[in-house]
C-alpha cells in the first residue's frame, strides 16, 4: 500500500475503444457552466491568477516537478504549452548552469493572460493561439514541452459541434510532430474525472508518444497528476525507450506497471490457428474499430478432410 506522501506512476498502453462514448462533453443544466479559457481569463482574472502568491507557489512547485521528470542535461528550447502570464516560464529561464537557463516559446489563448506577460518583461517568446486547432511549429524544433494546468481545458465543449477529442488529436499530434527524437513533454492535469483522464491520455498514446501518468500525493486533495509523454529515439532506459525509465532512481516512486500482466497473458502458448488465437486476433480487430464476423461453436474448429 502506498502512503499518501508517495507517488504513483502508471505506465500507459493503447487503451481500448469505449464505446457508447459520445466525443464532446456538452454541458448541461445539470453542471454548472465552464467558459471557454480566453473568455474566462479576462483582464481582471488574469491580473488575480498572476498576483496570487497562493497560485505562484503551486504553480513554481509544478514546474520543478515537471523540469525534474523532463531530466535535461544542458540548456534547451522549451515549448510552453498555455503559458499564460509567463509564471512558469520565469522558472525556465531561472534555471542556473550546467542545466539551463532555459529558451522558452509560450502559447496561450488568452489575450489577456499574454497582454499581463508583457508587462512583466518575461524573457520568453509569446504566440496567442489555441492548441485545440494543433501545436503550428515546424517538425522537430523544441527540445522538450511543459504545460501547467491547461490540457484538461482541451476536454470542454460548448456544444456539439465543438468536438473535444478531435481538439486533442489535433494537439498531441501537433505536439508530438514539433518535438524532437527522443524529446519528452510533461503536462499537469486537473482531470474532472475519470473519463477526462482516459481521452487525454488515449490521445496522446493514438499520436505515437510513449505514456505514463504520474500521480503525487494519490488519494488525497491535493493529488497531482503528471502525464509523462516520449517521443520515439534511442531504447535506452528513459531515452525513449520503456517509460518507466522515466522515474528509475527517484525516491518514493512506486510503479504501477498494468502492461506486465497484460504481458504475461500473452506469454502463454497459443497455437496459431488455433480457437484461442482466432479469438484473440478477433479483439484485437474489434479494438481496432473493424468489423469482425460473430463468433461461434464453429469458430476455429478444423475441417474434416475429405477425399
Amino acid at each position: 500500500m502506498s502512503r499518501p506522501e508517495d507517488t504513483l506512476f502508471v505506465p500507459l498502453h493503447p487503451a481500448p475503444i469505449i464505446s457508447g462514448i459520445p466525443s464532446y462533453l456538452p454541458i448541461t443544466s445539470l453542471t454548472p457552466p465552464i467558459r471557454p479559457p480566453d473568455l474566462h481569463y479576462n483582464d481582471t482574472e488574469a491580473r488575480k491568477y498572476t498576483t496570487s502568491s497562493r497560485i505562484q507557489n503551486i504553480q513554481a512547485s509544478m514546474t520543478h516537478r515537471a523540469l525534474e521528470l523532463l531530466s535535461l542535461d544542458s540548456p534547451s528550447l522549451i515549448l510552453d504549452i498555455g503559458c499564460g502570464s509567463g509564471l512558469s516560464g520565469e522558472i525556465l529561464s531561472s534555471i542556473p548552469p550546467p542545466t539551463g537557463p532555459h529558451m522558452w516559446v509560450g502559447m496561450d489563448i488568452a489575450a489577456s493572460m499574454l497582454d499581463i506577460a508583457l508587462q512583466r518583461d518575461v524573457e520568453g517568446d509569446l504566440m496567442l493561439a489555441d492548441i485545440g486547432q494543433g501545436v503550428p511549429f515546424r517538425a522537430g524544433s523544441f527540445d522538450a514541452a511543459v504545460s501547467i494546468s491547461a490540457i484538461q481545458w482541451l476536454c470542454n465543449a460548448e456544444s456539439s459541434e465543438v468536438s473535444s477529442t478531435g481538439r486533442l488529436t489535433r494537439f498531441f499530434n501537433g505536439l508530438y510532430a514539433s518535438l524532437k527524437r527522443g524529446g519528452r513533454a510533461v503536462c499537469q492535469f486537473y482531470p474532472k474525472n475519470d473519463l477526462q483522464r482516459t481521452m487525454i491520455s488515449g490521445a496522446a498514446i493514438k499520436a505515437g508518444f510513449g505514456a505514463g501518468i504520474l500521480e503525487d500525493d494519490p488519494g488525497t486533495k491535493n493529488a497531482k497528476l503528471y502525464l509523462v509523454l516520449t517521443v520515439g529515439g534511442s531504447t535506452e532506459e528513459g531515452a525513449g525507450g520503456d517509460i518507466t525509465g522515466v522515474v528509475r532512481g527517484m525516491e518514493d516512486v512506486d510503479v504501477v506497471d498494468a502492461r506486465r500482466k497484460h504481458k504475461e497473458k500473452g506469454r502463454k502458448d497459443v497455437k496459431k490457428g488455433s480457437k484461442a488465437w482466432i479469438m484473440n486476433k478477433k479483439e484485437q480487430m474489434e479494438r481496432k474499430g473493424k468489423v469482425v464476423k460473430n463468433s461461434s461453436k464453429y469458430t476455429g474448429r478444423k475441417r474434416k478432410i475429405q477425399f
